[in-house]
Formats: structure tokens, C-alpha cells, sequence
């Protein structure tokens, strides 16, 4: 990665005795998009309304462009911050709406220069027809599309967005975090995005920050957080159906189940002897394998069939073609890919 443009080193924040962010440590280049995925109460609207200048924390520093804006007012800092929440003004036309941040204190914006933002930014986001409408008669997409075109018309150098589409359905949401994602890379302008939907964090980042409890726990290019998570709680973050997570021990070169002994797959690489194996369900056959599963459930997920099945002294999910003849209670033997497994050392 280039110079980044924001780095966030150390960076701690606490309520009263709830410790929210706990040292902290990011960084986003210049026209990346950075999705901060997490749980409810893992510190994202925290890190953000410290981001914006909306907190101050306790430690660490926020740099921008080179410049420490820890203690930097929000008016100082040039960005924008989306809620979750659309918060427009009711009775007021798009227009007004669009046009209210322009005419903020200070700003001084010409007339034709803040029609020209309004326009601009109405015509990207495919709304320049509802310009004349009242706020009150738009669709729950059309108040999103509203709230984002607000931040556009800043022209900030920074974008902060608090999971903004996550009140619309998921058809919209979809079709919604497409759009962002391109018009974002088009402007240029570095954003970082806060959700709890790893498929908005999957199909929107250029790099994901993994968020628990206050901590990153592991940042990277999505494929490469998705195949190579740092730790289990990194890898349930990411996947669905989730990964599957298998107490093994390392046996004549194979991996074997800690519970039953089952044959799981070879031991390519030295290590240690026994370990806790993340599989993901696409990484794992329903054939193919030396070891016995009993099919619980089969689901029909469209293009694949989804199947939990009984395995190695646990439950594990894994993808079957369609072409697959699956039913309950059927004896299946599942096969793991070596070359995907991924082996956490554990106690």
C-alpha cells in the first residue's frame, strides 16, 4: 500500500468503567475502502465517531494525510459521516436537503457552485428526478440515496459511513452496497465502513479490519482474512454457512479427530500436535474421504445444496453439487481439501 492517508495507531476510548476501543491499530490508503466488520458492541460507532472528531479518546493518535487530527474539532477534519439512521428534514424537498450541509457556517459557497454539488451529486445518485419532492414521500432507498448524496456534496477528503443501508431489505441493500462501492472508487475518496454484514464487508472492501471486543483482530484484503484467519474469531466473522472448526491431533502425518479418531486429511506442514482445524464448507466434499458422516439436514441453497452433517464427534457443514443425491440420515464420506485447512494451535 501507498503512504497511507489515514493511520490510527493505539487508539483507546472508555465510558466510565466500558472500555469501547481498545488500542486500536488501522490504516487506509489514499481511495481505499476499509470495512470495519464486527458485532453489536465490538466499538464501530465508537471508532468512527472518533474518526469524525465526535469523541476524544483517552490514548493513541489519528493521523491524516500525515497531519495528528486526534484532537482536531470535526470542522477541521473535511469529512463526512453517514449514519444508520436516514435523519432527513421532514417537509423539506431533496433539494433542501441535499444543499442543507452547503449552507452551514463558514462554508460561504456560492449560489451556482452549491446548485452545481446539488446536481451533480442527485445525478450520480440516480435522484436528480425527485429534486422538487418532499421528503416525506420518498421510499426507504430514495431517503438513503438522499443521506448519502449529503455527504457527496461536502466534497470531503475522507467518507465515514455507520452501517447506512442495514434498515433497508436485503434486495435493496444489495443493489445499494454495489452502487456505493463503485461511486466511492469513482470520486476517489477514501471511505471506511463499519458493518456487521460480512457480505457487504466481502463484496465492498479493498481491505477488511476484523473488530472484537475493542480490538482489531486481524486487517488484510478480504480473499486473504477470508482463507487465512488469524484466529477462530476471525474465521466465524467471515463465512456462510460458517466454518467448521475440528479438535484434531497429528498422527503418523494425518490429522485425526480428537474426539473419535476419525481420519480428517494429511498434515502437510510441520506444527504442532494437536490443533483446532478451521475448514470452510466449500473445502470440504461429500465424498471422497476415509472417515464416515451421517447427513442431518439438507438444504436447497440454489446453484449448490447445503449439507450438516454429523462428522468427526461434531457438526460440520459442507457444499454438494445439486448433482449430489443427498437425504437425511444417508452415510457420507467426507473429504477435506489439505491445501485449504486451516490449523490454529491451541493448548
Amino acid at each position: 500500500m501507498s503512504a497511507p492517508f489515514l493511520e490510527v495507531r493505539g487508539l483507546v476510548k472508555r465510558f466510565g468503567r466500558t472500555l469501547a476501543l481498545a488500542g486500536v491499530e488501522l490504516e487506509l490508503g489514499p481511495g481505499e475502502i476499509l470495512v470495519v466488520l464486527g458485532p453489536t458492541g465490538a466499538g464501530k460507532t465508537t471508532l468512527l465517531r472518533t474518526l469524525a472528531g465526535l469523541e476524544t479518546p483517552d490514548a493513541g493518535t489519528v493521523r491524516m494525510n500525515g497531519v495528528d487530527v486526534t484532537h482536531a474539532p470535526p470542522s477541521a477534519r473535511d469529512v463526512a459521516l453517514v449514519f444508520q439512521n436516514f435523519s432527513l428534514y421532514p417537509g423539506w424537498s431533496v433539494r433542501r436537503n441535499l444543499a442543507f450541509p452547503l449552507r452551514a457556517p463558514g462554508r460561504n459557497l456560492a449560489e451556482a457552485e452549491i446548485e452545481r454539488r446539488v446536481r451533480s451529486a442527485a445525478e450520480r445518485l440516480a435522484i436528480a428526478h425527485l429534486l422538487e419532492r418532499d421528503s416525506r414521500r420518498l421510499s426507504g432507498g430514495e431517503m438513503q440515496r438522499v443521506a448519502i448524496g449529503r455527504a457527496i456534496v461536502r466534497e470531503p477528503r475522507l467518507f465515514l459511513m455507520d452501517e447506512p443501508l442495514s434498515n433497508l431489505d436485503a434486495k435493496l441493500r444489495e443493489a445499494l452496497r454495489l452502487e456505493l462501492a463503485a461511486l466511492v472508487r469513482e470520486l476517489g475518496v477514501p471511505m471506511v465502513y463499519v458493518t456487521h454484514d460480512q457480505a457487504e464487508a466481502l463484496s465492498m472492501a479493498d481491505r477488511i479490519g476484523v473488530l472484537g471486543a475493542g480490538r482489531v483482530l486481524q486487517a488484510g484484503p478480504p480473499r486473504e482474512v477470508y482463507l487465512r484467519p488469524a484466529s477462530p474469531a476471525v474465521a466465524r466473522a467471515l463465512g456462510s454457512p460458517p466454518v467448521n472448526e475440528l479438535q484434531a491431533v497429528r498422527r503418523s502425518g494425518q490429522w485425526v479427530a480428537r474426539a473419535d479418531g476419525t481420519p480428517l486429511c494429511p498434515a502437510l506442514d510441520a506444527g504442532p500436535q494437536q490443533a483446532l482445524l478451521g475448514v470452510r464448507p466449500e473445502h470440504l466434499a461429500p465424498a471422497g474421504g476415509a472417515g464416515a458422516a451421517v447427513i442431518e439436514v439438507v438444504e436447497d441453497a440454489g446453484p449448490h445444496q447445503v449439507l450438516l452433517a454429523r462428522f468427526a464427534g461434531t457438526r460440520v457443514h459442507l457444499l454438494a453439487p445439486r448433482s449430489f443425491a443427498a437425504q437425511p440420515g444417508q452415510t457420507i464420506h467426507p473429504r477435506i481439501d489439505p491445501e485449504r485447512v486451516i490449523v490454529w494451535n491451541v493448548p
